[in-house]
Order: C-alpha cells, then sequence, then structure tokens
C-alpha cells in the first residue's frame, strides 16, 4: 500500500511539476525574452492582424507580389502544412508545373514561383522571383520599376547568420509596405 501512495504522489507532483510549472515558466520567459516571436510573429496594422511573417498568404491580384504556390490544403493553410510528395517524373507535377509557367509567360522564370516549398507555408520568394515581378507591379500600380525594386531591396533579407540560405523577401511585408507607400486607387 505505501508503494502506492508514493506512486500516486509522484504522478501527482511530476504532472504538476512537468505539466503546469515547467510549461508556464517556459511560456512566461518567452513572452519576456521573445514577445514577437513567442506570439506568432504576428504583423499589426491599425490594430488589425495582417498575417504572420512566418506563413505564407495567397496574393493573386496583379497589383501584389505573388508568393510560391502552396501545396498545403486549399492553399497556405497551416492545418494541411505538407509538400506535394510529387516526383521529379510525375505527370501530374510536370502538368501543374508547365501550367503556373504558361500563366507567368515568356523567358526564364525563377523556380520558386512555379514549385512549392516543403511545407507549403513558405512566405519568402527568392530576390529573382521578386525582380521577376516588378515590371507587372509597377505597371498597375503606375509607380517607376526603380521605386519598386528600391521598396523590394528594403525588404530583402540576407542569409541567415550571414552565410545559410540565399536571400530573401518576405512578400506579406513587403505588400503591406506597397499598400503604404504606393496606395492603389
Amino acid at each position: 500500500m505505501k508503494d502506492l501512495v508514493t506512486s500516486v504522489l509522484m504522478l501527482v507532483f511530476m504532472t504538476v511539476v512537468l505539466g503546469l510549472a515547467y510549461p508556464f515558466v517556459v511560456w512566461g520567459f518567452a513572452q519576456v525574452a521573445f514577445p514577437h516571436a513567442s506570439n506568432g510573429s504576428l504583423i499589426e496594422r491599425g490594430g488589425k492582424v495582417m498575417g504572420s511573417e512566418l506563413i505564407g498568404q495567397n496574393f493573386t491580384s496583379a497589383k501584389y507580389f505573388h508568393g510560391r504556390p502552396s501545396a498545403a490544403g486549399n492553399g497556405y493553410d497551416a492545418s494541411a502544412s505538407s509538400g506535394s510528395n510529387l516526383g521529379p517524373t510525375s505527370s501530374k507535377l510536370i502538368d501543374r508545373v508547365t501550367a503556373d509557367a504558361d500563366k507567368l509567360g515568356k523567358g526564364p522564370i525563377p523556380a520558386d514561383l512555379v514549385t512549392t516549398s516543403s511545407s507549403g507555408l513558405d512566405p519568402h520568394i527568392s530576390r529573382p522571383a521578386a525582380e521577376f515581378q516588378v515590371s507587372r507591379v509597377a505597371a498597375v500600380r503606375g509607380v517607376s520599376e526603380t521605386l519598386i525594386r528600391e521598396l523590394m531591396t528594403r525588404f530583402t533579407e540576407g542569409r541567415t547568420f550571414g552565410v545559410l540560405g540565399e536571400p530573401r523577401v518576405n512578400v506579406l511585408k513587403l505588400n503591406l509596405a506597397l499598400d503604404a507607400e504606393f496606395p492603389f486607387m
């Protein structure tokens, strides 16, 4: 009987310590040390949440930069995050990429404008993918390509730790800046 009581008390104690106290301490530390990141890296404008800088959004209007295609559910659905799992010889993948490339026009098209990321939620595009869209966005907004390029450059993030990955552009941040600096009528 003594072993049973000891076991039950240890179970209750460990549940309280590891199931309540420890998560609360970690949450509290994150709220103090990293409040923006620990709350989802949300971007707010005028008290309204516009999205997260960590999850892509489906921009389809010609006045905006477009992100990578998404394989997550119906597009950028965080609850259905996944890649397409289609291999390079898949006719379904080839047909989709070909159709996406045809919509974008002629010439060399950056791969990230026609291929999905492994999570399907990537909020970034490469500098070449952003550059590919500058003339369309500038023409639709009636702004010079130079001004659009300058804005794009301001929202280009460098390599992680200075060496990992490639420079990239956060599509949501760039599009919000477009609306703020060059409102579309």
